[in-house]
């Protein structure tokens, strides 16, 4: 339930990094957990001349970030990370 929920709810959003020919980097993390704490639900996408799959930088990515992925389709993938102190996402079902 939870993940539908969250897929839902990252339909409408736009990617906002890309995993690109340099792969999956330590201050590539450091921006995306920085934009976890702010948002808790992103979009990524891996392009072409990178040497990830999706599947694969979702994983690199979310064990790097402490992050859970919620969706791979394609090249595109979401990741969620719960902000306890602020939460920005309410309502998710249990």
């Amino acid at each position: 339930k939870q993940r539908a929920y969250l897929r839902g709810i990252a339909s409408t959003y736009e990617t906002i990094f890309q995993v690109g020919k340099g792969g999956v980097t330590e201050s590539m993390c450091k921006d995306i957990g920085e934009a976890l704490c702010k948002r808790e639900l992103i979009k990524l996408r891996v392009l072409e001349n990178s040497g990830y799959t999706a599947r694969e930088a979702s994983e690199a990515i979310a064990s790097a970030t402490d992050s859970e992925v919620v969706q791979v389709i394609g090249s595109k993938f979401v990741l969620f990370k719960r902000n306890k102190k602020n939460p920005v996402i309410e309502n998710i079902p249990k």
